[in-house]
């Protein structure tokens, strides 16, 4: 197929994307400012701030992939033109997502028992934990967010989740300066500090959602219609259906990093600093390929509802092409600045020689991870999610990191070890994901 062909796909995808990456990037620039400032009041703090987040985020991308199930039900029936199917997945969306948060913060504060039994310092350990039941106070408004989240990119807008991730950014910046460095007459906290930040931008996002919905008659009326619409134990089960291997499928590839970060606190602090520090970048540029495949799943779903299978096609490979190109370019940059970036984070020599060589090993991976995600992400909107939950268990679980274990600690290749097994998996993920989406593609009429 000519490029030619590929420009309208390019320019549409791009348009719908562009908000959406811009939201990834505010949400993960909460965790990026935390880091920074963080890292400036101390190491122990910042491997501290990488310990909780690893353990928690475990939780929350399970709940975030819970809510992804609504966006392509929701798409679907909007490209079908069925509005009415539209809002009654919305009404079964918010009942199901926030009875999930309740238990899956439940479940979250029982971990906070466990933390002391994973091997971590005890300087680390004692910073940790109060920080990490901050963040679980986080949970519930989190999960509220992305339900509404998606329900408004499944009917295409997403411009509403980026202004209210930049505000909440805002937010979180000006609160953590306050609060970590003790400003304005209050006291100094350090990492609580930064807890405090992100669980008041936390709560503040889905309030700016619900004034962002009642200033708006088009949007409020959604809202008006579901509340006379009955909650279906069907409707229920088939979000379910699709949001739980979503989740699991998104908590094996985290609960591998986090695992290999519970991992790099055996060899110590700094090693556990750096693998924040390196991976915080690489997360950044992840969520930007994530906010294109995003935008990607609700192209999908539009042409599965209209039957329209050649567009479909096209939109897959032309968002695969604008990823792997925007990869390239991250890896590049990876390589070129490996000895400077880490400075955003820290003036620790020892934590910057070490993050310096786990960025040469997240250039590597950039074009894997960009494969596996837009790869993922157009099965999702094809409602293809059991296969690739167990696709992902395989390739970072029973490959990924055993393999980090034995190059680490069997092969004695250091923190680097611990990478080259997020390398193995990724790698993995991403080529089994391909064979799966062109198989489908090929049952399409």
């Amino acid at each position: 197929m000519k490029l030619q062909q590929y420009i309208p796909f390019y320019r549409r995808n791009l348009t719908l994307a562009f908000p959406i990456v811009l939201s990834q990037i505010g949400q993960v620039t909460v965790s990026l400012a935390d880091n920074m400032m963080v890292g400036h009041v101390g190491t122990t703090e910042l491997a501290a701030a990488s310990f909780a987040n690893s353990v928690f985020m475990i939780g929350m991308v399970f709940g975030m992939g819970v809510t992804m199930g609504l966006t392509p039900l929701v798409g679907k029936a909007f490209g079908q033109n069925q509005l009415q199917k539209a809002i009654v997945w919305l009404k079964n969306g918010i009942s199901a997502h926030l009875a999930a948060a309740i238990g899956l913060t439940m479940l979250m504060f029982c971990i906070y028992f466990l933390l002391p039994h994973m091997g971590q310092p005890n300087n680390v350990l004692i910073l940790a934990r109060p920080y990490y039941l901050l963040l679980c106070c986080s949970y519930l408004p989190f999960m509220f967010f992305f339900t509404l989240k998606q329900f408004f990119e499944g009917i295409g807008n997403t411009k509403i989740a980026m202004q209210i991730t930049l505000i909440a950014n805002v937010i979180n910046i000006a609160v953590n300066y306050v609060f970590i460095f003790g400003k304005f007459g209050f006291p100094e906290m350090g990492l609580m500090g930064a807890g405090i930040g992100t669980l008041t931008s936390r709560i503040c996002m889905p309030l700016l959602f619900i004034y962002f919905i009642v200033r708006n008659n088009r949007y409020k009326r959604y809202f008006v219609f579901a509340r006379y619409q009955k909650v279906f134990k069907k409707d229920i089960s088939d979000l379910l259906r699709i949001g739980v291997p979503i989740g699991f499928q998104l908590i094996v590839e985290v609960a591998a990093f986090g695992i290999g970060a519970v991992m790099m606190g055996w060899l110590g602090e700094t090693p556990l600093a750096a693998h924040q520090v390196a991976l915080g970048l690489a997360t950044f540029t992840y969520m930007i390929s994530l906010g294109v495949s995003q935008a990607n799943t609700i192209r999908v779903s539009h042409q599965m509802g209209e039957k329209d299978y050649v567009s479909l096609r096209r939109a897959v490979f032309a968002s695969t092409h604008l990823v792997l190109l925007f990869m390239s370019i991250s890896a590049l940059i990876f390589i070129l600045g490996r000895n400077l970036l880490p400075f955003m984070f820290t003036t620790d020599k020892d934590v910057i020689k070490v993050a310096a060589g786990l960025l040469v090993i997240a250039a590597v991976f950039q074009l894997f991870d960009g494969l596996q995600v837009v790869m993922q992400s157009s099965l999702r909107g094809m409602a293809d999610v059991t296969k690739p939950m167990f696709i992902a268990f395989i390739a970072y679980l029973l490959i990924g990191i055993p393999t980090s274990y034995v190059f680490t600690f069997v092969l004695n290749a250091g923190p680097q070890g611990i990478w080259y097994g997020y390398l193995v998996g990724l790698g993995t993920a991403g080529i089994l994901f391909y064979i799966r989406f062109m198989r489908l593609l090929k049952h399409l009429p």
